[in-house]
């Protein structure tokens, strides 16, 4: 395999859900059928890198130091929801439920894989609830054993600001049936039953 070729696929190996033979079936279909596109792709890439920081305020990915959410006047700036990633984000501004503004975590407490507080924007965040203005934090990080330090975390900067804080629910999914729940899922909607 040429060089260059091979670069390309294991570049393309790096993507989320991509193996090696999907990596190669995309790098041969670029350079045999799709070279427009694939000069479009690359150039999209570049501007993206170029262009795209993140929000000096919220984390979340943007071409402007603030981003359009934490700018919005009409958002409530008083209740804070954290979450792991950018998609987290894009899938609560998905339901239209939430009128809040968010910190965007972009990963888990994981000192193995060298993500620290600092990595996360933690100390970013504890400033945020050093000005007074939250009220409200909502921890929205996974219910896993990083995803659960992250949060018990998070709750101890939120005790430390006297600021109240909240996890999301967890427990039986809409249109769920309890026959086919597993244990630890339906003893936590037990717990948290309202």
């Amino acid at each position: 395999m040429a060089k260059a070729l091979n670069q390309l696929v294991q570049s393309l190996k790096q993507l989320p859900g991509v193996g090696p033979k999907s990596a190669q079936r995309m790098a041969y279909k670029l350079l045999l059928h799709k070279r427009h596109q694939a000069a479009a792709l690359a150039e999209a890439l570049t501007e993206a890198l170029a262009d795209i920081g993140q929000c000096q305020r919220c984390r979340d990915l943007t071409e402007q130091s603030v981003c359009s959410l934490c700018s919005d006047s009409a958002r409530d700036a008083s209740v804070l929801c954290v979450v792991e990633s950018p998609l987290d984000l894009l899938a609560f501004e998905q339901t239209g439920s939430f009128r809040g503004q968010y910190f965007v975590l972009h990963g888990q407490l994981s000192p193995l894989d060298g993500l620290g507080p600092s990595e996360l924007g933690l100390p970013l965040f504890a400033s945020r609830l050093a000005e007074g203005q939250i009220k409200e934090v909502i921890i929205a990080t996974s219910p896993t054993m990083e995803g659960e330090a992250t949060a018990y975390y998070i709750q101890q900067l939120t005790d430390a600001a006297q600021v109240r804080s909240s996890r999301l629910a967890q427990g039986v999914p809409m249109g769920g049936s309890l026959e086919l729940l597993d244990g630890a899922t339906l003893a936590q909607a037990l717990m948290n039953r309202h």
